[in-house]
């Protein structure tokens, strides 16, 4: 027996809804330490895994940063990732713009050549978590 037209418009519409996902509201995400947020924000990132199907984990990660560039404060972020490919590890990279407190994702990569990088524990912490 089919379904009803009516029922089946309201569970396509259903279905389409949880696929496209709600985005978080920009306060939600603005809890932690700036170095925390950044850390939520690039795994976040397609780049950095978010949407694997492997798990992944990352080491020897990298933030550079704050540095001033053209009037922008910008950090850089980089690690190896491991577990979308096998046997090598990817090099997943991006640049965060600090703005009145809210960090996005920029397209500049030649903004991080020269400065000076760090350890970033906190996205290996975050990005390694097993549950």
């Amino acid at each position: 027996m089919p379904f009803p037209r009516p029922v089946l418009a309201l569970c396509l519409a259903a279905g389409l809804a949880g696929c496209m996902g709600s985005r978080p509201a920009p306060e939600a995400a603005a809890t932690g330490t700036p170095r925390e947020r950044i850390a939520r924000l690039a795994l976040s990132r397609v780049e950095f895994g978010a949407v694997s199907l492997i798990p992944v984990r990352f080491e020897h990660a990298r933030i550079s940063g704050p540095f001033a560039d053209a009037g922008r404060t910008l950090y850089c972020v980089s690690a190896q990732m491991k577990g979308r490919t096998f046997g090598k590890a990817e090099r997943p990279k991006i640049v965060v713009q600090e703005r009145a407190g809210a960090f996005t994702v920029i397209d500049d990569d030649e903004a991080c050549t020269g400065h000076r990088t760090e350890a970033f524990p906190e996205l290996e912490t975050f990005g390694n978590r097993t549950g």
